[in-house]
């Protein structure tokens, strides 16, 4: 990084780590609807390629240029998703590993070792992004941590987000800590917490079995116990970096 940009950037977050972080909430929880929790609302987007609230648009923008200054571009993979995008990924998922030989329950204890149930999913908020850096030759297969470590392609993006994502009020959402449940550790996941925080905060007071119950075409949702139910929100939903909670 040159020495003007080091200079824009220090005083840009020097500014930011003057005010309180809830000074950069742009939402009260009585502005969420349920719908838009779901992935079923039709909230207003923001982006080229991507899709985001214009908050974390803005934020994102602003870390993408200072990553580009030192020669790191950030490129979103996956952004928004919405409940029918969500649960296509999951039956999909659901019908390949049920016909490899796993039985219904195998294949969801398979599946949300990485994907979440639709309905669950934190892409459903616009706030949150999967990332790599455009500049290398991408591998095979984008989204796997061996990318993001050991000279991976993606490990000099890494190392930036580990020490600048917080700057712009990105945080990585499933960490790599060996004592963490559900989600394995994902490099790649980040989420701008003034607008996610919130969101989980309203999305723990929903009834996730009266959900479920309503959503007959999830493959497999049978199997989805009141323990079963119980487990997934405090491993998978919950158990995740505590940045993000409220």
């Amino acid at each position: 990084m040159n020495r003007r940009n080091f200079i824009n950037l220090s005083l840009l977050t020097s500014a930011a780590s003057l005010l309180p972080f809830n000074s950069f909430s742009f939402l009260n929880t009585a502005e969420i609807s349920t719908e838009e929790l779901l992935g079923k609302g039709s909230p207003n987007l923001y982006g080229s390629g991507y899709q985001l609230r214009k908050e974390a648009h803005k934020a994102f923008l602003k870390m993408q240029k200072a990553a580009q200054a030192d020669g790191i571009a950030i490129q979103i993979v996956s952004s928004y998703r919405s409940f029918e995008h969500q649960k296509n990924i999951w039956n999909d998922k659901f019908k390949r590993f049920t016909y490899q030989g796993l039985s219904s329950v195998e294949a969801i204890h398979k599946i949300i070792e990485y994907s979440t149930i639709p309905g669950t999913s934190r892409h459903h908020w616009g706030t949150d992004i999967d990332i790599i850096d455009a500049n290398p030759k991408a591998p095979a297969s984008l989204l796997q941590p061996k990318n993001y470590y050991n000279q991976g392609v993606y490990t000099p993006l890494r190392e930036w987000m580990d020490e600048n994502a917080r700057k712009f009020d990105f945080h990585l959402v499933y960490t790599k800590n060996e004592n963490r449940k559900g989600f394995k550790h994902e490099p790649w996941h980040f989420s701008y917490a003034p607008l996610s925080i919130p969101y989980l905060e309203k999305y723990r007071k929903l009834d996730l079995k009266k959900v479920f119950q309503e959503e007959t075409d999830i493959c497999g949702s049978q199997n989805f116990s009141e323990v079963f139910i119980q487990n997934y929100v405090t491993e998978n939903v919950l158990d995740i970096n505590p940045s993000l909670l409220s």
